[in-house]
This record gives structure tokens, sequence and C-alpha cells, in this order.
């Protein structure tokens, strides 16, 4: 009787073998953006919850938002809310079989990145000039 074969497998893949790719990103902020939103809404719920409980109250919520702190959370929780979206709109293509080769992948990955961007920018200064600020 014959000894069996050794059969030689590949080696699982790992890091030092993938190519980071704007996709495989994308993939990785957009788990990351939608975690972030949970916390997001504990903010929303607050600013609720303070307007409904009073003037004392929602002037707590007024100085902490209004803070450097405040504003730089809610510049980031008002990204991660356009980021996630687009990046949802990019599944939403995916799921249809439309934008699945490489290069229009990464195309609509590039766009969803700087569309976050620019579009969270674009939310901005329209929230400053309804205010006045600018």
């Amino acid at each position: 009787m014959a000894a069996p074969r050794q059969v030689e497998r590949p080696l699982s893949p790992h890091l030092q073998i993938y190519r980071f790719t704007i996709t495989m990103f994308m993939s990785i902020v957009h788990r990351i953006t939608g975690m972030g939103l949970y916390f997001g809404t504990a903010l929303l719920a607050w600013w609720l919850i303070a307007a409904a409980t009073g003037p004392d109250a929602y002037a707590v919520f007024q100085n902490v938002a209004g803070s450097w702190i405040g504003q730089l959370v809610l510049f980031g929780f008002t990204w991660a809310l356009i980021h996630h979206l687009l990046s949802g709109i990019r599944y939403f293509f995916w799921d249809a079989i439309v934008a699945f080769n490489l290069k229009t992948a990464d195309i609509i990955s590039w766009a969803a990145l700087i569309g976050g961007f620019v579009l969270t920018v674009i939310v901005w200064v329209a929230a400053y000039g309804l205010r006045g600020a600018l």
C-alpha cells in the first residue's frame, strides 16, 4: 500500500499579501461610521430631551454643543452620517450588480469618500450661514 501523498496547499492570505485598496478602506470606514452613528444618536436624543425638559436643560446642552469640542463632535457626527449614506448608496449599486468591475468600484469609492467630506463642509457652511455667523 502506498503512503498518502502530501498535498502542498497555499497559505491563507494575510496582511503581507493583501494590497490595501480604496474599496477595502471604505468597507472598514463604513463599519466604523455605522458604530459612530450609534453614539451620535445618543447626542440627538440628548438634544431632544433637553429641548423638551426646559430652558435650563437646553442651556446645558447648548453650552456643551457650542464648545469647540462639542462642535468637533457634531462635525464628526455629520461627516459619519453623510459618509455612511454615500457608502450605503455604493453598496446599493453593488447589490444591483452595477458598477462592480474594479475600475468603476474604485471610482465610486473615491466619489463617496470625497463626496462625504465635501457635503459635510457644505452642510456646515449652510448651517453657519443660516445662523448668521458668516
